[in-house]
């Protein structure tokens, strides 16, 4: 939920958070706001400035700390949270840009800034200059500007005929800063109108880059907007925790549940398109065109939607000029303003996306040379092995393949096992055999259902189980079905009725499973039963391997709405399963179906099936009047948006753990927006599609993808489960 990862940023944040504590806080930004309106500074600005916060990010020749983006964006965002007043924001975006220009004008300008003065830029298309013989020539009118009113160094873009000019703004008659009356309270924005104005070729900045100003201006502008983001789910949280109606918490009521939980969603995809603008500081131009246009995308609308459901959390008070919501809830507006429209990032991000790619990637090319070399030794061997192997109908991996055989002896089939299984592989060690296989164009290996399977069986089962179940299962000799879900229990896992009865050498098990994936194709199955009817539900289930070809089991497969027949039902009667084929103690089967849905949820977490980027590719490919070519790429910026906030986040969840922090919430937060993801991107598709939509068309079936949704939102726990997940044991909401 905030950007600090590696411990002196977290350390500087709770530094800042120190600062604005000290400083009197939202009540004297109360008291002040006509001043701030008008563009005085905060009684606490010398001390901001003794303690560098404006200048963290500014090179130490101009009195800066040299540090980047990255710290940056860590004290914006705690400003952000303590909704901090005053021009902080304007000025550090005006040093920001300059630091990235040449020039004595510019050399001046950081100088003053450093040393404690106030900034602003402004921009617009309405702002013209033409050159004559006397110089350049500047008319029009600029946008509304964040701290332009009592801004002392002001960074003025022009448009010419022959590209962007950038000047410092002088003292002139022919210059006019116009006082707006902001919707954010707490800072002052103007309008800029020139007329004739004549720039001094003194203060004309060079050097400087489109693409590099975007990404600074955006990557604050993020930071700051997942510092709302967070104050209004904490806001939020802390309230419904403590309010009673109905004689009930109001946290207790799922509605309300849901409501936090989204927030938190919402709040960790900010945070993560800020943090990923942040750290491109150092990327190529391409890589910072994608992440500038992904933060002002997805961060900045996050900021309004919080700040909104905070009011509606707290109900009537939070509607009220006295609470502090609406300050919050009209500064992330603002900030969203001056960005520029949703609709214009998202069709920007979509443009840039058409010859470019997001680079996740965390390790370089000479990063553990000697691993490197044994992979591409694999590679090599695989390349000359013949592509053989039963192919699977379904999902399943090709059965009695010399190449899955060969990457199983070399343990990269699931590299992260421990050995004698895999590699022992860290986030670093999996990244780089991830990027031999890409580089060879070739998809890791998978056990598919045993992703979720084997690392149960490696936690929990005895070393026989082990020895037995999880190399074959590499090899994909053994082939791996879930029987979990019932057609009374739905998503109540714990009220299943499959019954597991006790005889000499092993359990009968009797009952119905449905919805499962592949059992028609699978040699053994993972079942959840019911061993103790007098415990409690979820106490007296054991989890047991069932060999799918063991007498009294019928497996039929159902028909979907798309058609399709992906998914079976399973009928126990009286099953046979022996006693070494029951995983732990009996009783057990809670606990250990946590372990697999955990590896579930993981696995799914990080990827698009349904409304993918590459589904808009293809409609822009055939684009007709049905489909205007704009709008479409617009949604695909939408889908890019997307796929870039789960990349983001998962990454992200390495860092944390290569910072050594324990895993956070997420495993549940990628799995709740991969569902919602998938279904918005894939409605999206058909919005575009018109008639077309209407026929069967097998080359690019979009409506019957569409209808295919339901295995995405229900597959290891519909997205109702999962946000009551986070309410409860991330948020801390009561259950009662």
């Amino acid at each position: 939920m905030a950007l600090p990862l590696l411990e002196d940023h977290r350390d500087l944040a709770e530094a800042v958070a120190a600062f604005t504590n000290r400083f009197g806080g939202i009540a004297d930004t109360r008291s002040n706001v006509k001043r701030y309106a008008a563009g005085d500074r905060p009684d606490s600005w010398d001390g901001l400035v003794r303690q560098g916060l404006h200048a963290v990010h500014l090179p130490e020749q101009y009195g800066g700390d040299g540090a980047g983006l990255a710290e940056l964006a860590v004290i914006v965002e705690q400003l952000g949270a303590a909704l901090y007043p005053g021009p902080y924001v304007p000025t550090v975006i005006a040093s920001g840009i300059l630091a990235t220009a040449a020039g004595s004008a510019a050399e001046t300008m950081l100088t003053e800034l450093a040393a404690g003065a106030t900034g602003a830029v402004c921009t617009g298309a309405g702002l013209r200059a033409a050159r004559g013989d006397a110089g350049w020539t500047v008319s029009g009118s600029g946008d509304p500007a964040l701290g332009l009113p009592g801004a002392d160094v002001v960074l003025v873009r022009a448009n010419s005929e022959d590209g962007d000019l950038w000047f410092r703004l002088g003292p002139s008659t022919s210059a006019a800063v116009a006082i707006e009356d902001g919707v954010d309270l707490t800072r002052s924005i103007g309008t800029l109108t020139l007329t004739e104005y004549q720039v001094d070729d003194g203060l004309i900045v060079d050097g400087l880059q489109a693409h590099r100003v975007e990404l600074i201006a955006n990557t604050v502008l993020a930071a700051e907007a997942s510092g709302i983001a967070g104050w209004a789910l904490r806001t939020a949280v802390d309230y419904v925790k403590s309010r009673q109606q109905f004689g009930r918490r109001v946290g207790s009521f799922q509605a309300v549940q849901h409501k936090a939980a989204m927030m938190l969603v919402r709040s960790e995809i900010a945070c993560a398109a800020a943090w990923d603008a942040a750290r491109s500081e150092d990327h190529d131009e391409d890589q910072q065109k994608l992440v500038s246009a992904q933060a002002a995308l997805a961060a900045l609308p996050v900021g309004i939607e919080n700040a909104l459901e905070c009011v509606t959390l707290l109900g009537g008070i939070g509607f009220t000029w006295e609470h502090d919501a609406h300050l919050y809830w009209r500064r992330a507006i603002s900030i969203a303003a001056v960005a520029g429209s949703e609709v214009k990032w998202a069709h920007t991000l979509g443009d840039r996306s058409a010859d470019s790619a997001r680079d996740f990637s965390f390790v370089d090319r000479e990063m553990l040379p000697e691993l490197r070399e044994q992979v591409r030794r694999v590679l090599d061997e695989v390349a000359l092995l013949p592509d053989d192997g039963t192919t699977s109908a379904s999902w399943a991996p090709a059965k009695g393949s010399a190449r899955r055989a060969r990457f199983a002896e070399a343990k990269l089939v699931a590299p992260h096992y421990r050995a004698p299984y895999g590699l022992g592989a860290g986030p670093r060690e999996q990244a780089v055999i991830a990027h031999e296989f890409a580089m060879r164009g070739w998809a890791q290996p998978s056990t598919v259902i045993g992703e979720w399977v084997l690392p149960t069986i490696l936690e929990h089962g005895n070393a026989e189980q082990q020895d037995r179940f999880v190399e074959p299962s590499l090899r994909a000799d053994i082939i791996w079905c879930q029987l979990f879900s019932e057609p009374g229990a739905g998503s109540d896992l714990a009220g299943l009725s499959t019954k597991a009865r006790k005889v000499e050498g092993g359990w009968v098990l009797s009952g119905q499973k449905v919805w499962n994936s592949g059992a028609h194709e699978a040699d053994w199955g993972v079942c959840l039963a019911r061993s103790d009817a007098d415990a409690p539900k979820h106490r007296g289930l054991s989890y047991f391997l069932v060999d799918m070809t063991s007498k009294g089991i019928d497996v039929r497969p159902l028909k979907q709405s798309t058609g399709k027949s992906e998914f079976n039902e399973v009928f126990l009667d009286d099953v046979f399963v022996p006693d070494d084929c029951l995983v732990a103690e009996p009783g057990q089967g809670w606990k250990l179906a946590a372990t697999t849905l955990s590896n579930e949820r993981l696995s799914m977490g990080s990827t698009l099936h349904h409304g993918s980027s590459d589904q808009f590719r293809q409609v822009i490919a055939e684009a007709s009047h049905d489909c205007p070519r704009e709008e479409a790429v617009e949604g695909l910026g939408r889908s890019i948006s997307r796929e870039l906030a789960l990349s983001a986040m998962n990454l992200r969840g390495v860092s944390a753990r290569l910072a050594g922090q324990e895993p956070g919430a997420e495993i549940s937060v990628s799995k709740v927006y991969n569902a919602l993801a998938q279904r918005e991107g894939s409605r999206d598709l058909l919005r575009l599609l018109g008639p077309r939509a209407a026929v069967v068309d097998p080359a690019a079936n979009y409506a019957i993808d569409h209808i295919g949704l339901p295995s995405i939102l229900f597959g290891g726990g519909t997205v109702e489960i999962q946000l009551n997940v986070i309410a409860q044991r991330v948020l801390g909401l009561p259950r009662s």
